[in-house]
């Protein structure tokens, strides 16, 4: 189905979000931080990306902003899933570009909800 890049420093929320999507029959790539998530866009072409706010050296906001400014990647989803969830968060996010936030900590449910919106 779709490759589905989840970018989060921590591995346990990788892990959590990597076995939803691949129970949804989607394909979870990896990043540890937003500095890997140019390269590993470039080599795995996602359909949707989930991306962590809270990252060391380059933080979700401006991983965002520059796949939301790259026409190669600007068309596709980008779910901020954060614990920065508040609505003022959520505003911040929107103005980032992103297309939707999830709070942290998600559920499965919410998760697949986002996959069935936009895959």
């Amino acid at each position: 189905m779709a490759n589905v890049l989840i970018v989060d420093d921590m591995r346990t929320d990788r892990e959590l979000l990597g076995k939803v999507v691949s129970k949804a029959g989607h394909t979870p790539v990896y990043a540890t931080d937003g500095d890997e998530v140019p390269a590993r866009f470039a080599e795995t072409s996602p359909q949707l990306v989930f991306l962590d706010v809270v990252m060391p050296r380059t933080n979700g906001y401006a991983a965002c902003r520059a796949l939301k400014q790259n026409p190669v990647s600007k068309g596709v989803p980008v779910v901020l899933v954060t614990s920065k969830s508040a609505e003022s968060d959520r505003f911040w996010a929107e103005r980032q570009g992103a297309d939707d936030v999830v709070g942290k900590p998600f559920t499965s449910e919410a998760i697949l909800a986002v996959l069935k919106r936009y895959l």
